[in-house]
């Protein structure tokens, strides 16, 4: 199974960040799906996931992760010196989400927000739920 990651889809910061997952994925090993889709709606009630825009989310072999620690594990699956950001895993999670929601909280006022979730381009379509 791949690994999905959820996002927020109205989120410029968000849609920047799978942009960068995207081109870093050179395995293709990560499917993505916007958490107000009805397939991310769908695969947050299936995995029990709190109904939460404001983290990206990872399932991975039925599990999940969120915050931080999504986004490290994401990382640690990216081509080049990303991988390199994992070691941060070892920081608890309390002090690595502090930081996480800083930003998650505030994204839309730093990044803007979009109307709607855009449709992704031709290339990477597949790739999408």
């Amino acid at each position: 199974m791949s690994k999905i990651i959820l996002f927020d889809g109205v989120c410029h910061f968000c849609d920047q960040s799978v942009q960068f997952i995207l081109k870093r994925d050179k395995q293709e090993q990560f499917l993505f799906a916007s958490l107000q889709g009805d397939t991310g709606q769908k695969l947050v009630f299936e995995h029990k996931i709190p109904n939460d825009l404001s983290s990206i989310i990872l399932i991975d072999n039925d599990k999940y992760y969120s915050k931080s620690t999504a986004a490290l594990h994401i990382c640690k699956e990216l081509t080049g010196a990303w991988k390199l950001l994992y070691a941060f895993i070892l920081i608890p999670k309390p002090i690595r989400d502090f930081f996480y929601d800083r930003i998650a909280n505030n994204r839309y006022r730093w990044f803007g927000k979009k109307d709607s979730c855009e449709l992704p381009p031709p290339e990477v379509r597949k790739r999408f739920l």
